[in-house]
């Protein structure tokens, strides 16, 4: 419940999830190392620390694509929040495969170099003003480097540190990383050999991985965007400054529509017990999107980690002393709308009673 640094406990959920993970990069580095030889189109048997290395770059390059697929596929569908919540077990994870995968090579190409195996990888190839032949392996080192970074920035005290908005920053670097990959795979292991496999599933990737964030980043301005039939004492309203969210129908009981407001802002408009409330979309934990909480025992649940708010003032309930912003809301017939200037955090906001608009 409360901002200042406090170690994530383990739960059955986090067990089962890490179970999961570890179980299917196990499989597919079995399935690649002892069936993958068998599709190679190679005139001689590929050697076994060639076949690892390949195994471990290939189940990291998918990771880092279902990582990316997850945020989106989280917006499209609330099933997919649990994958969400999680989901830096999994980029620690892919950060380690990756690393086996940066040993493997190093330890193929590099291991009885007369130099020092790391000066040897950065001085083997310094041809960086052409396409063909680039040196793709920096763009392997820049994305391991910032794995491991966001690896070892993962834990919740260096989120208390830095603070949520640097952290957040940081770690959309997720998105830089992902297309250094991408480039590091299409420079170096897509100009070898023909692999019409292999080139068919990096394309998958952006495709699905660039498709995904469209399909998400439309839904979030549909939403942001929606105008309900507004009444003349609706239009009123809006010339007045309020937003109009959307009809009361729209939201389920105990969940919340979230609403952008001026200044790229977001607002949680909740339906309770009859009643709505509007707080600021912003855990004060981590920034965590509340709107795809849910109320639970009467107060709003971050989906996150846990942190809850009451949904009339906005205060974590005693002990803790956090608290957020909270907002105005009219009810005219079954349309709800916004005053987009928050309250002080913490100010309680007489809920709106929906009555028979329910």
């Amino acid at each position: 419940m409360s901002v200042k640094y406090a170690p994530v406990l383990w739960n059955r959920n986090k067990y089962l999830y890490d179970a999961v993970l570890l179980a299917g990069v196990i499989g597919y580095i079995y399935l690649y190392t002892s069936v993958g030889p068998f599709y190679q189109d190679v005139t001689r048997p590929i050697d076994g620390a060639v076949l690892r290395m390949r195994a471990f770059g290939s189940c990291a390059f998918l990771m880092l694509t279902i990582i990316l697929c997850i945020g989106p596929l989280a917006r499209l569908d609330r099933r997919f929040l649990p994958l969400l919540y999680n989901r830096r077990h999994f980029g620690v994870l892919t950060a380690a495969v990756a690393a086996v995968h940066a040993n493997y090579v190093l330890g193929w190409y590099f291991n009885f170099s007369p130099t020092d195996r790391y000066v040897a990888l950065l001085s083997s190839n310094t041809s960086y003003g052409q396409v063909l032949g680039f040196p793709f392996e920096t763009l392997g080192i820049a994305a391991l480097l910032i794995l491991f970074i966001l690896a070892a920035t993962s834990h919740d005290f260096w989120l208390s540190f830095l603070g949520a908005p640097l952290w957040k920053a940081l770690h959309m670097l997720i998105y830089p990383a992902y297309a250094f990959v991408v480039l590091h795979v299409a420079l170096g292991a897509l100009q070898g050999p023909d692999d019409p496999v292999f080139t068919s599933v990096v394309a998958a990737s952006v495709l699905l991985v660039g498709g995904l964030h469209f399909a998400a980043g439309r839904a979030e301005m549909a939403a942001d965007n929606y105008q309900a039939d507004a009444s003349s004492e609706v239009e009123a309203l809006e010339q007045g400054g309020w937003i109009v969210v959307c009809d009361v129908g729209e939201i389920e009981s105990n969940r919340a529509k979230v609403v952008s407001v001026p200044g790229h802002d977001r607002v949680a408009v909740w339906k309770y017990k009859g009643k709505l409330s509007a707080l600021s979309n912003a855990c004060a934990h981590q920034n965590g999107p509340l709107g795809e909480g849910r109320i639970i025992d009467g107060a709003i649940t971050c989906p996150w980690h846990g942190y809850q708010y009451q949904p009339e003032d906005g205060r974590s309930p005693a002990p803790f002393t956090e608290k957020i912003s909270t907002y105005r809301l009219m009810l005219v017939g079954t349309t709800i709308l916004l005053d987009p200037n928050p309250q002080a955090p913490g100010t309680y906001v007489e809920p709106v009673v929906i009555g028979e608009a329910s």
